[in-house]
This record gives structure tokens, sequence and C-alpha cells, in this order.
């Protein structure tokens, strides 16, 4: 008998092996359904660590190799997780579900709002707010995103407005840990604002007699190739892009500069000495609005998450797995490290759905076994 016969019959008796798992995962998966349905009439929890297990060292148990224990335990992890996530549907079903915390309402009123923004009149945040609000919205500055939390939080402010991903530079990572700080907060809406640095100084300033210039470190890095093309020229970081506009007027040096918005530049008086200095022109930085209502609308379509998962192997695949699963569209994911315990990390996620879709919740009901702390953020 040639190779290429031989090949050919080992693929009809793999086939014939299929078909026999294909009839015995029919069989399992039943068996798990009615499960499923004793533990609705119990109230026994889905998850059962110390089953899963002794189930996984029970069939490890019946192969010799390394391998095939190896393999066989996290072919059997699977199987237990499609379980879960079966057992979890039918228990939706009858009314056993998640509890997102968040209530689903007709429509967010943002009329007559307090709104605050960090930074000095001029910056982008407070661009940001009068695109969501409008121009006749009640917008204040302060000086810090823990002030403008802190806001918030004690009811002086209804919202407020932080910068929270760049599409070039990346995340601002203390704004994630910052919502960490405030469970009571949420995010309510998010806009998507373009940003066009531009480099500005006091009358009589020139590109060349520069030495140093102001803004925020995101700004700073979104303009990185001007400062390598001017090497003699620093760059220092500073609160806000509206601050670095405002010290520099206010210390009237031709020698200083700023990298601000062409607003804040018509603000303080300053001229214009290049537009568009970032070196993506489609720089866009996106900025969140949290609020004390944990609420969303029909018209939510993106939920954030945040969440800690155990240090094991496959803990995150086994995590994520929900979203495939359950056919869940990650559009972001950040991860953080955790401070009290070094070189551990959470997570930051940006899903699409909202949180009364069936497959929503039961990602969300798989997730909840599978990590060791859960936030929704917001569903906007």
């Amino acid at each position: 008998m040639d190779n290429k016969q031989t090949l050919l019959d080992i693929r009809d008796e793999l086939d014939v092996i299929d078909k026999e798992i294909t009839r015995l995962y029919k069989k399992r998966i039943d068996l798990c359904a009615e499960v499923a349905n004793v533990k609705i009439k119990s109230g026994k929890a889905v998850f059962d660590p110390a089953r899963e297990g002794e189930k996984l060292d029970t069939v490890a148990s019946y192969l010799d190799s390394d391998f095939d224990k190896k393999a066989i335990r996290e072919l059997y992890q699977q199987l237990m997780t499609i379980s879960r996530r079966l057992q979890l549907g039918i228990m939706a079903e009858h009314g056993k579900s998640f509890d997102t915390g968040f209530e689903k309402i007709e429509k967010s009123d943002k009329s007559g709002k307090r709104v605050v923004y960090q930074g000095a009149e001029g910056a982008y945040a407070q661009i940001a707010a009068i695109q969501c609000f409008g121009r006749d919205a009640d917008i204040s500055n302060v000086k810090t995103w823990k002030d403008a939390a802190d806001k918030v939080r004690s009811g002086e402010a209804d919202y407020a407005v932080l910068p929270i991903e760049n599409s070039s530079h990346g995340v601002v990572s203390d704004n994630f840990d910052l919502m960490l700080k405030y469970p009571e907060l949420a995010i309510i809406e998010e806009v998507d604002l373009k940003v066009a640095h531009a480099l500005m100084s006091v009358k009589g300033a020139t590109i060349e007699g520069i030495r140093e210039i102001y803004s925020h470190p995101q700004a700073l890095g979104q303009c990185s190739e001007f400062f390598e093309a001017h090497p003699g020229i620093s760059a220092v970081p500073v609160l806000n892009t509206a601050v670095a506009a405002k010290f520099v007027r206010d210390k009237g040096d031709t020698t200083m500069a700023a990298l601000a918005s062409e607003a804040a530049a018509e603000l303080y008086g300053l001229e214009i000495l290049q537009r568009s200095v970032n070196q993506q022109k489609t720089n866009t930085t996106r900025f969140i609005i949290i609020g004390r209502e944990k609420t969303y609308t029909d018209a939510a379509g993106k939920i954030s998450l945040c969440f800690e998962a155990a240090h094991r192997p496959g803990a995150l695949y086994n995590i994520l797995g929900n979203f495939i699963f359950n056919d869940v569209n990650l559009t972001m994911i950040s991860s953080r490290p955790i401070p009290e315990r070094p070189f551990e990390y959470r997570f930051f996620v940006d899903i699409e759905g909202r949180l009364d879709m069936p497959n929503i919740v039961n990602a969300l009901s798989g997730m909840e076994d599978q990590v060791t702390e859960l936030r929704i953020l917001g569903n906007y």
C-alpha cells in the first residue's frame, strides 16, 4: 500500500472517531442541561471549583504520559467551560441572571447640568464638554482630574469630562486608575475630538528662537517628530495644554512656546507659529463623561469593563473566551499594574453591546466565576 493510501486510511479512521466524539459530546451536554434544571430548583451555584478540580484530576489519571495528561486536562477545562455557559443561559431564561447594577432608562437628559473639566479655559476637555453639552451649559474648570471626579461624587457637579485614550499615543492610564477609585461613578457618554496641536508663543517669537515648549505629556508625545527635527528645543510637561498656553502668556518670554488648541491661542492672545504640529493628522482623543447615574439607554452600544484575573496560566485566555463564545466584539484592551500586588495586572476592556442583550449577560455571567474582581464602568 502506498503512502497516499495509508494517509487516506488514517483519515477515514479519524472521521469515525470524530463522529463518535461528537455523539458523546451531545450526550454529555444534554446531561449538563439537566444539571442546570436541578441547580435552578436547588439554588446551587453553576460553578463548583472543587468538583471541577476533582474531575480534571480523574480524567488525567486515565492517561500515562505528561503530554496526554496535560492535553486531556485542557480539553476537559474547555468542555466544562462550555457546560457552564450552557447552564448560565438556561438559568438566565428562568430569571436567575447576572446583576449588572445598571438601570435602563428611556432617555438621558443633559439639560441644565453642571459640567467640570480639568485645566484652564481653552483646554481640549472644555471643547469636548461644549461639543457634548452645548455652549450654553454650565461648564467650569478644576485643577486636576481627581478634583473633577470629587466634584461629581459630592454633587457639586453633575458630570466630569476626562480624556481616556488618544488614537496615536494610547490610553491616559491615570484616568483608568481614577475610575476604580470612584465606584459610585459611571461612564454615561463618550466624545471623540479631533486634536490638532498648534505651536504658539508671545508676539515677536519665532520657531528658531524657541528653546522650551510646554504642554501635556500626551500632546508632547503626539508631536515627537517635531522635537526630533528641532533637537535644540526642550519638551516640558505640564498638567494641561491650556495651562501651558496661559503659562507662556504670563511669562512673556519669546524663547518659550506652548502646544495647545487654536482656541487657546485666541483666548490667551498668543501668536500661532505652526498649525497641526502633531505628526498624525487624524489624531483623535476620546473623552469620557462620568456621572453618578448608573444607567443606559437603547442607543447604548459600548460597555467598558475592568476585571482582575487569577495569577495562573490560561486565566486571561479563559476569561476572553466568554466574548468569543457569545459573539461579543472586543474593541479595546489595556492592562494596568495592581499596586498592592507587584507584577500582577488588572485589565480594562471595551466591548460592543448593551447590558440587556442575552449574549452580553451570558458573557458577563461566565466571567463572574473566572475573575477575582469585575466592575462595569459604563454602558453608553
